[in-house]
């Protein structure tokens, strides 16, 4: 096996080639914007049911957005490296092999799924039109990007760096700090025990969590004047990341305190951030969010959990379902019908609903709220419920905003963030899942070697690092747009629906490289492979985050 880096380009040849290509690539998603424009929207909007009816074509739009995206992130990736002199051998094979596969997918066929391979013919583009934009730059990458030997030299390199966290080196100092911080902590308090936790289903122990409030896990971004420590949604990512990578169920209690933040810090009155905020940052108030309910998923309009004013007093009556941690959590931002004569959207209300803290033995030891566990493949660690109520009281102050009607819309706010601290715990999935599969591949002898040798098993490493690194580069720039103030609906769904696939595959690919062993419960690897699951549907299926994706693409007065 070629072990010698071949012969390439110096590092600015390549950033202006890459520079090219996603020019070629960008020109290509707006032939396709326009073709499927014209099957699906009147007056520069879509007609929902067509988009419906054109799911294929509009989904593979949102995937060849997503790909254009990442292309272009990538190019700034290489650009940031080489100009601070950070730009080595392997991020210039983790960059030309990356981009060579994508640009490859995009004349071949892009997977939004294992059996759904679209092409550019779904998305009513023609032979002549994929000629008119393969370029010169476009062909150069194709062909000499994703080759045997590239793939073979990359995980040369990773064999020898086998700590190497793929695309995190154009970090600054303080965002590199706190990973190091954050995977000590996970390497020290969560990655010995985390096997356990998931084969017992027992919860992330308390003194866990509190070690995580001592390290401002939950206080991150709350500004420092409700007592958090003010940083920016990056900075979310890496905790997120590492955190994720010890134990998804670790990397997602972030996630409930960010949603609950989120929503009383954009949309609470002053005596409501006053009251939570703090408590929220410093890990004394574990939130939770309660909006799904079982037969509406992703049909929100459809809800139908009321809230009954009597006097200073909501009572809440309904169902909810798949609710994370919402035993051991303090407070619940609950999403009700306040107006049930209004219909769809503008009837709801959100609620910040106080209960007391519950156990195994007492799961709600409140009146008017009883539940009942969903048992789970993967993702435990918190348990899930669904939960019934009846009659449940909350305070009438604990209105979100003190103005009933708003709920929707106060969560839509949220949803941006979510889905980069989704996208981001992917990321870390999918950097636990090449870590295991890479080291069982050197340690693990066939035929007189380590399995690593052998390029199917190292093609399979070589690519979870590069999609590891697209997928990270994605994210990072979907978390700097929100930092700017800048709308990142769109970056935040690239992010979430590429970070998730990528995990799945890095997952299904580790557990393939330990053989017969991934599927034995005592290796972490069949664990990162139930964790990695949930990931395309939670925070927005696959399908429905595709659907938003084109939506925002093909509506022409945004």
């Amino acid at each position: 096996m070629p072990l010698a880096a071949p012969a390439m380009p110096t590092g600015l040849e390549l950033i202006a080639t890459l520079r090219q290509g996603v020019a070629a690539a960008q020109a290509l998603l707006e032939d396709a914007r326009r073709a499927v424009a014209a099957r699906v929207a009147v007056d520069g909007r879509p007609v929902p049911r067509a988009l419906d009816r054109e799911q294929r074509a509009t989904h593979g739009l949102a995937w060849l957005a997503t790909y254009v995206e990442a292309l272009r992130q990538v190019a700034a990736y290489a650009q940031r490296l080489a100009a601070t002199g950070n730009f080595g051998e392997m991020e210039d094979l983790l960059v030309r092999i990356g981009a060579g596969e994508y640009l490859a997918q995009i004349v071949g066929g892009i997977p939004m799924s294992q059996g759904e391979i679209v092409r550019l013919s779904d998305i009513g583009l023609n032979a002549a039109a994929l000629a008119a934009r393969m370029t010169p730059a476009v062909e150069h990458l194709i062909a000499s990007g994703n080759t045997a030997a590239r793939r073979a030299r990359l995980v040369a390199l990773m064999r020898e760096q086998s700590d190497t966290t793929v695309g995190s080196c154009a970090l600054d100092d303080m965002l590199n700090a706190i990973r190091e911080e954050m995977r000590s902590f996970a390497d020290e308090r969560v990655v010995p025990h985390a096997q356990a936790w998931h084969l017992r289903n027992a919860y992330i122990p308390l003194d866990v969590i509190a070690h995580m409030a001592e390290l401002g896990v939950f206080s991150l971004t709350i500004p420092e004047d409700y007592g958090g420590m003010g940083l920016g949604k990056e900075s979310m990512c890496v905790v997120s990341e590492e955190l994720s990578r010890g134990y998804i169920g670790v990397g997602s209690l972030g996630t409930r305190s960010e949603i609950a933040a989120e929503l009383i810090l954009g949309s609470g009155t002053q005596e409501q951030k006053r009251k939570w905020l703090p408590k929220i940052a410093s890990g004394e108030v574990l939130p939770t969010a309660v909006f799904t309910e079982p037969n509406t998923g992703s049909d929100l309009a459809s809800l139908k959990t009321r809230a009954v004013r009597q006097g200073d007093t909501y009572k809440v009556y309904g169902s909810k379902t798949w609710i994370t941690h919402p035993v051991r959590a303090d407070l619940m931002t609950l999403l009700v019908r306040t107006n049930p004569s209004e219909s769809g959207y503008r009837g709801l209300s959100m609620l910040l609903a106080e209960k007391p803290r519950g156990s195994d033995e007492q799961a709600f030891p409140v009146a008017g709220m009883s539940g009942s566990e969903i048992e789970v493949l993967g993702y435990r660690g918190m348990k899930e419920y669904e939960i019934a109520f009846d009659g449940f009281e909350v305070k009438r102050e604990n209105l979100l905003g003190d103005v009933e009607g708003l709920g929707f819309k106060q969560l839509m706010a949220t949803f941006e963030a979510a889905r980069i601290q989704t996208a981001a715990r992917a990321v870390g999935v999918a950097q636990a899942a090449m870590e295991q599969g890479l080291a069982y591949a050197a340690t693990r002898l066939q035929f007189g070697e380590p399995i690593a040798n052998f390029p199917r098993v190292a093609d399979k490493l070589a690519m979870m690092a590069v999609e590891i690194m697209i997928a990270r580069q994605l994210t990072y720039h979907a978390a700097r747009q929100k930092d700017s103030g800048r709308r990142c609906d769109l970056e935040a769904g690239m992010a979430k629906l590429l970070a998730a696939r990528v995990a799945w595959a890095a997952a299904d690919n580790a557990v393939q490289i330990h053989g017969g062993n991934g599927f034995a419960v005592e290796f972490p690897v069949s664990r990162l492979l139930c964790d990695a699951r949930i990931l395309n549907i939670f925070e927005g299926a696959a399908e429905i985050q595709a659907q938003v994706i084109a939506r925002r693409l093909l509506d022409g007065s945004n």
